[in-house]
């Protein structure tokens, strides 16, 4: 280690990191020797960040489930908004009824 190592651990603690992440980050940047270290000391977090690691996105089964029904409604929004964008112009919409509403006309 080296005042430099010091330093920048100084600059990415300022950064207010998520400890785990921190566990994790540092298990993808070990070499064989500290990973097995480190693997010994956090066995729980070797096992989510392999898992993470092998799955679609790094969403794990039961997150996958719940992003796809957002992914699914996200698309239909973006579906809406490209062929129907008049529906989400509020202002040409308001101007619109400005226009179709004459005095003494009923609604």
């Amino acid at each position: 280690m080296s005042h430099y190592d010091y330093e920048v651990s100084k600059r990415i603690s300022g950064q207010d990191f998520p400890f785990y992440s921190l566990i994790m980050s540092a298990m993808r940047q070990a070499d064989t020797y500290n990973l097995t270290k480190l693997q010994a000391m956090w066995p729980e977090i070797w096992e989510e960040l392999d898992a993470r690691y092998n799955a679609p996105g790094g969403l794990l089964p039961e997150e996958r489930e719940g992003q796809s029904q957002i992914a699914q409604d996200l698309r239909e929004a973006q579906r809406v908004l490209r062929e129907e964008p008049e529906r989400f112009n509020y202002r040409a919409n308001a101007h619109q009824v400005q226009n179709d509403f004459k005095p003494g006309q009923e609604g």
